[in-house]
């Protein structure tokens, strides 16, 4: 049987920098031969036929945290076969993939002699981390996960690094980068393109902070609330001891929920989560039965369908396995308040004006 292996990642939404997507970057073949997905396919949740198999649990129980990653050796149906395969080629929904050159097999190689055969854009497409942006939480987590990366990838010298970091940066930073080029040279120690990107970008305010201790479960999943809650917590404090992770987030879940989990028995993080999975049904009835007293009309076997089908209104958000109706989903509400809003102060706006003197 045909069996292709994924690498999963846990990888910022490209449009949302505080949110976490799963995605595939990279499919190899039995032959070991390793292939790129471009950026555009990576997101999960166009691999539909993935997404039904009971192996993707596993890994998102297994990837919590941005930057995690794992490969899995999965065997294809006959419809991943037309997906991914074409001829012994890989590919995805018609795309050809492009073929990584195995350029690690030999510590002999080095990745200077890669930028010159043009490699060094596949070089980065290693890296297991999110470019850096103006809204990059937590610079100095970025820049302590870019050095664990580029040690793992024997990126060593100096120079090295500063051409690496030059394609690892969001268009908005390019404008720093290049006044350090002009002041410092390309040349220049590593430690000095550090300190300044630190103190040029790093946060000082308290806007993460309340943003992070604040973050609350609204609807939907709640695995998905508590690994992006995890996320949050950690990116302000990669230091923060496991039992207050645990109650921050627990703490921002609805108390009926809270009300059912046995605080003793939290010792790790992976155990609370085991618990709010094992919930989830719960918060799927209630918001049935909240949509149904707010008097939203909707027949039963759309209510029977709730807790099978996704909102699709989330999904093209990138929120993924929310389950209510589409006609209860948060971002409609969220849009006819903004409407309500406009149309109120066109109101105002409207009675002012036939309130003025006609005189004048």
């Amino acid at each position: 049987m045909e069996k292709l292996r994924f690498e999963f990642i846990v990888k910022a939404k490209p449009d949302d920098n505080k949110t976490n997507i799963y995605a595939i970057t990279s499919i190899t073949d039995t032959q070991n031969q390793t292939f790129l997905v471009p950026k555009e396919y990576q997101s999960v949740h166009l691999h539909k036929e993935i997404l039904k198999l009971e192996i993707f649990d596993k890994i998102k129980n297994s990837l919590q945290r941005r930057h995690d990653k794992r490969q899995v050796w999965i065997t294809l149906t006959k419809e991943m076969k037309s997906t991914y395969l074409d001829d012994g080629n890989l590919q995805f929904n018609g795309f050809l993939l492009e073929k990584l050159e195995e350029f690690h097999e030999t510590s002999s190689i080095e990745p200077t002699l890669l930028k010159k055969a043009g490699n060094k854009t596949r070089l980065v497409a290693e890296f297991s981390i999110e470019k850096f942006s103006r809204n990059t939480t937590n610079v100095t987590q970025w820049l302590d996960t870019f050095e664990s990366e580029c040690a793992r990838l024997q990126i060593d010298t100096d120079l090295q690094k500063v051409e690496i970091l030059r394609l690892l940066l969001d268009d908005t930073c390019i404008d720093w980068y290049t006044s350090m080029i002009i002041k410092h040279t390309i040349d220049s120690v590593w430690s000095v393109w550090k300190k300044s990107l630190s103190e040029t970008f790093a946060d000082k305010g308290w806007s993460p902070v309340r943003y992070a201790m604040n973050f609350k479960y609204i609807q939907g999943s709640m695995l998905e609330y508590a690994l992006k809650k995890q996320r949050l917590l950690l990116e302000i404090n990669k230091s923060i001891d496991t039992q207050t992770l645990i109650y921050l987030i627990a703490t921002g879940l609805p108390n009926f929920i809270m009300d059912r989990i046995d605080r003793e028995s939290l010792k790790e993080v992976n155990d609370l989560f085991n618990c709010i999975r094992g919930l989830e049904s719960l918060t799927r009835k209630h918001d049935t039965k909240k949509a149904l007293s707010t008097g939203n009309k909707y027949n039963k076997q759309e209510i029977r369908q709730i807790e099978k089908k996704s909102c699709r209104i989330c999904e093209n958000k990138g929120k993924l396995n929310r389950f209510h109706p589409e006609n209860v989903c948060w971002y409609n509400y969220e849009k006819k308040t903004t409407d309500d809003k406009n149309l109120h102060s066109n109101s105002i706006l409207k009675v002012e004006l036939s309130n003025e003197d006609p005189k004048n």
